[in-house]
């Protein structure tokens, strides 16, 4: 996973997110184990409380949920994962249309740019 962290932003919130993104993209699978705050910690070059505060709001979200001694698990509740996927793509639909906005290109340029990138890539 990639830890390239941004200065904008607390780092236990871009932790969140992209731990939030493995999940809802199946790179945990639903009741896996992830690995251990410390592990995390290591593998990202963070604090460990950095670390436990990303999956305290992991766990607030229904994402992930803990087990006393055995560690936190992937919520088993596929509906759970699927809201959330769609939820964080409204937010990255809405940024970019806010961003094409900005550039100026209306609704109908928008749907041809993305018709044309769709038909590219096929």
């Amino acid at each position: 996973m990639d830890w390239k962290f941004r200065s904008d932003q607390p780092i236990y919130t871009q932790l969140t997110a992209r731990l939030a993104e493995a999940i809802v993209a199946g790179a945990y699978a639903p009741g896996e184990r992830l690995p251990s705050v410390r592990d995390l910690a290591i593998e990202a070059g963070v604090n460990p409380n950095t670390v436990q505060r990303a999956l305290a709001d992991l766990e607030r979200d229904g994402l992930v949920y803990s087990q006393r001694t055995n560690g936190r698990f992937v919520t088993e509740n596929g509906e759970m994962i699927r809201s959330a996927r769609f939820r964080m793509a409204d937010e990255r639909i809405a940024q970019f249309l806010a961003d094409m906005q900005k550039l100026g290109c209306t609704r109908e340029e928008i749907v041809t740019l993305l018709k044309e990138v769709r038909e590219e890539e096929i």
